[in-house]
């Protein structure tokens, strides 16, 4: 029986931001001075994942960055983010462009985000049937979680020590279903996405009323037909109170239409025979575009990963700088994620992986039923 193929679905912003911040220190640049930290630490973290999930084929997104629908709607969204640093700026489009010289499929999709991106992915490889893997560290992708896809949810520590979230293990972290997760978080708002939820209403209460209810759908019925019984017996009267106002149903409302992803982007993928996406890559455009930004390291990794060539040098995961990813408090996080990446969530992540660990019949099996 033939086992089911997977992509990789990479949003391309959140890692280079990671890495933008977390390699800042390196101050890594070619020797005509163009900076690269945030490239190598990218490709890096690519390289990892690819490595670990045992990927068939390989999508990368990126946010549209002369234009936003989103915005062009709601003026508000993300208004208030400063601009980004000029070296950031100049190492996402060095990135994206290294990754479309080695072969690999890239999609800017006018007007949207990288996040569209990999939802589209999502669900146009449930429909060829493939299974999906996510590579981000935005939460806004826990939604998309189902039987099909899972998410690579990079924290502190690296690619190596980031969970791999399912349906259950999300449960298990929040609380909630995946299919409940755009819901709970426009109840929630999104402080780094200017985003205002219902107001008094947080994570805990969300998680109590999507329990008892199912959606916010039911829970609105119930205060509109019936006066909001039930409502205030599960969550408080208080709760009522606050989904009574027409304010906070605009907010909420608005909120779940911004952070409804798109899923019908052309992505240009070959889901039936080797062609776009797919790999193994031609090993000589693989080294071609690392070797012109100087990224030599990565060549022998990449070639083993990417190519299925040879044997692979010692991986660049495992180097010091890559391993310990930790990321400050910055002045242009991605999302509120970047923001805290917190001990908390990844404490949360680690209860998740653990809650589905069968007890060890060998080291190994354990190790490979823990991380998928």
């Amino acid at each position: 029986m033939t086992a089911t193929p997977t992509l990789l679905a990479v949003d391309g912003n959140s890692l280079v931001h990671r890495s933008f911040h977390a390699l800042l220190g390196t101050q890594l640049t070619t020797r005509d001075g163009r900076p690269t930290w945030a490239v190598k630490g990218f490709v890096s973290q690519l390289l990892g994942a690819v490595d670990r999930i045992g990927a068939h084929a390989l999508v990368v997104g990126f946010d549209d960055h002369t234009s936003s629908a989103r915005k062009a709607a709601h003026p508000h969204y993300k208004a208030t983010r400063g601009p980004k640093a000029p070296e950031l700026v100049h190492q996402l489009q060095m990135t994206a462009d290294l990754l479309r010289d080695a072969g690999i499929t890239v999609v800017v999709p006018d007007g949207l985000e990288a996040d569209d991106v990999v939802a589209s992915a999502a669900a146009q490889a449930r429909a060829a049937g493939w299974s999906t893997v996510v590579v981000t560290s935005d939460r806004d992708s826990f939604g998309l979680i189902d039987t099909s896809t899972s998410v690579l949810r990079v924290i502190n520590g690296g690619i190596d020590a980031s969970p791999v979230l399912t349906p259950e293990r999300l449960t298990t972290m929040i609380g909630i279903e995946p299919g409940q997760y755009r819901q709970y978080a426009a109840l929630r708002g999104d402080a780094s996405d200017n985003l205002t939820g219902v107001r008094g209403i947080g994570e805990k209460t969300a998680t109590k009323l999507l329990n008892a209810f199912g959606s916010v759908e039911a829970a609105l019925a119930d205060i509109d037909t019936n006066g909001g019984a039930r409502v205030a017996a599960e969550v408080g009267k208080a709760v009522v109170a606050k989904l009574s106002s027409a304010e906070a149903r605009e907010a909420f409302w608005q909120n779940v239409e911004i952070m409804t992803m798109s899923t019908d982007i052309p992505l240009g993928l070959d889901w039936e025979q080797p062609g776009a996406g797919r790999l193994p890559l031609d090993h000589g455009r693989v080294t071609a575009a690392l070797a012109a930004l100087e990224l030599t390291s990565l060549i022998g990794y990449a070639g083993r990963v990417l190519c299925h060539a040879g044997e692979p040098a010692a991986p660049v995961a495992r180097e010091p700088w890559a391993a310990v990813a930790d990321v400050p408090d910055g002045p242009e996080p991605c999302s509120r994620d970047e923001e805290e990446l917190a001990p908390h969530d990844a404490e949360l992540a680690a209860a998740a992986v653990a809650a589905e660990a069968p007890q060890p019949a060998a080291a190994d099996t354990w190790t490979a039923d823990t991380l998928f």
